[in-house]
Order: C-alpha cells, then structure tokens, then sequence
C-alpha cells in the first residue's frame, strides 16, 4: 500500500484536550481537523481511591472518544505535552482494531489548528 492511501493521523493530546487531524476522505485530499475530545478530569473527592479510580475511568472514555473519530488507522503521529501520548499508544496496541497501526510520538506545544495541521502533512510527507 502505497503512502498515499494509506490512513493516517494526527493527534495532539495532552492529559484534558485533544484535537485529531486526518485526511478529508480518510485515506486521501488534504489533512483537516476531524474533531476534538475534551476530557474534564475526575470531580473533587475526597476518597482517594475513588478518586483514582474515577481518573483511570475518565481516561480510558477520553482515548475510547478519541479512537472513535480514527476509523481504522494505518499511521498515527502523536504530539502534545507530558505522558499522555505513551499511554494513548498503550490503549491503542492494546485495542484489536489498532494493535497494527504505525505510532510515532514527538513532544510540542499546543499550537493553533492551522500549525497543527501543516505540522502533521509535514511529517507524513
């Protein structure tokens, strides 16, 4: 399969927003932003555990919301600040449906959409 139907992705992530950048007919045309994923963390509780577990919980909706607006990835590049992406990467090879998708992961800012994009078809082109 040649680079240019082959389904990829872009994803900024940080730990409360992410914004998911790919292809106006999936696998080919230009990138645009497909969506954007809000995560709003666990509420104040003053149990712990609850509150851990309510994080895990949280997280695991926040990347099921995000894999859901990717139908079937061959490439992901990930981009954002911290941890997250690691984790992210984690949900998706632990996903059957994703398991086989390429991920590159790079550490950036939050930019605006139009950075993102051009910052995306650069890396796959």
């Amino acid at each position: 399969m040649s680079d240019k139907n082959k389904k990829q992705f872009g994803v900024w992530i940080d730990s409360h927003n992410a914004i998911i950048v790919g292809k106006e007919s999936v696998d080919k045309g230009e990138f645009i932003i497909l969506g954007q994923v809000s995560n709003p963390g666990p509420d104040n509780n003053s149990n712990e555990k609850t509150a851990n577990n309510q994080e895990i919980g949280l997280t695991h909706k926040y990347f099921k919301e995000i894999a859901g607006k990717m139908p079937n990835i061959d490439e992901i590049h990930l981009t954002g600040t911290g941890q997250i992406q690691e984790q992210f990467i984690k949900f998706l090879s632990d996903t059957p449906q994703y398991k086989n998708a390429q991920s590159t992961e790079s550490t950036s800012n939050k930019m605006s959409d139009e950075n993102l994009i051009l910052f995306i078809a650069k890396h796959f082109n």
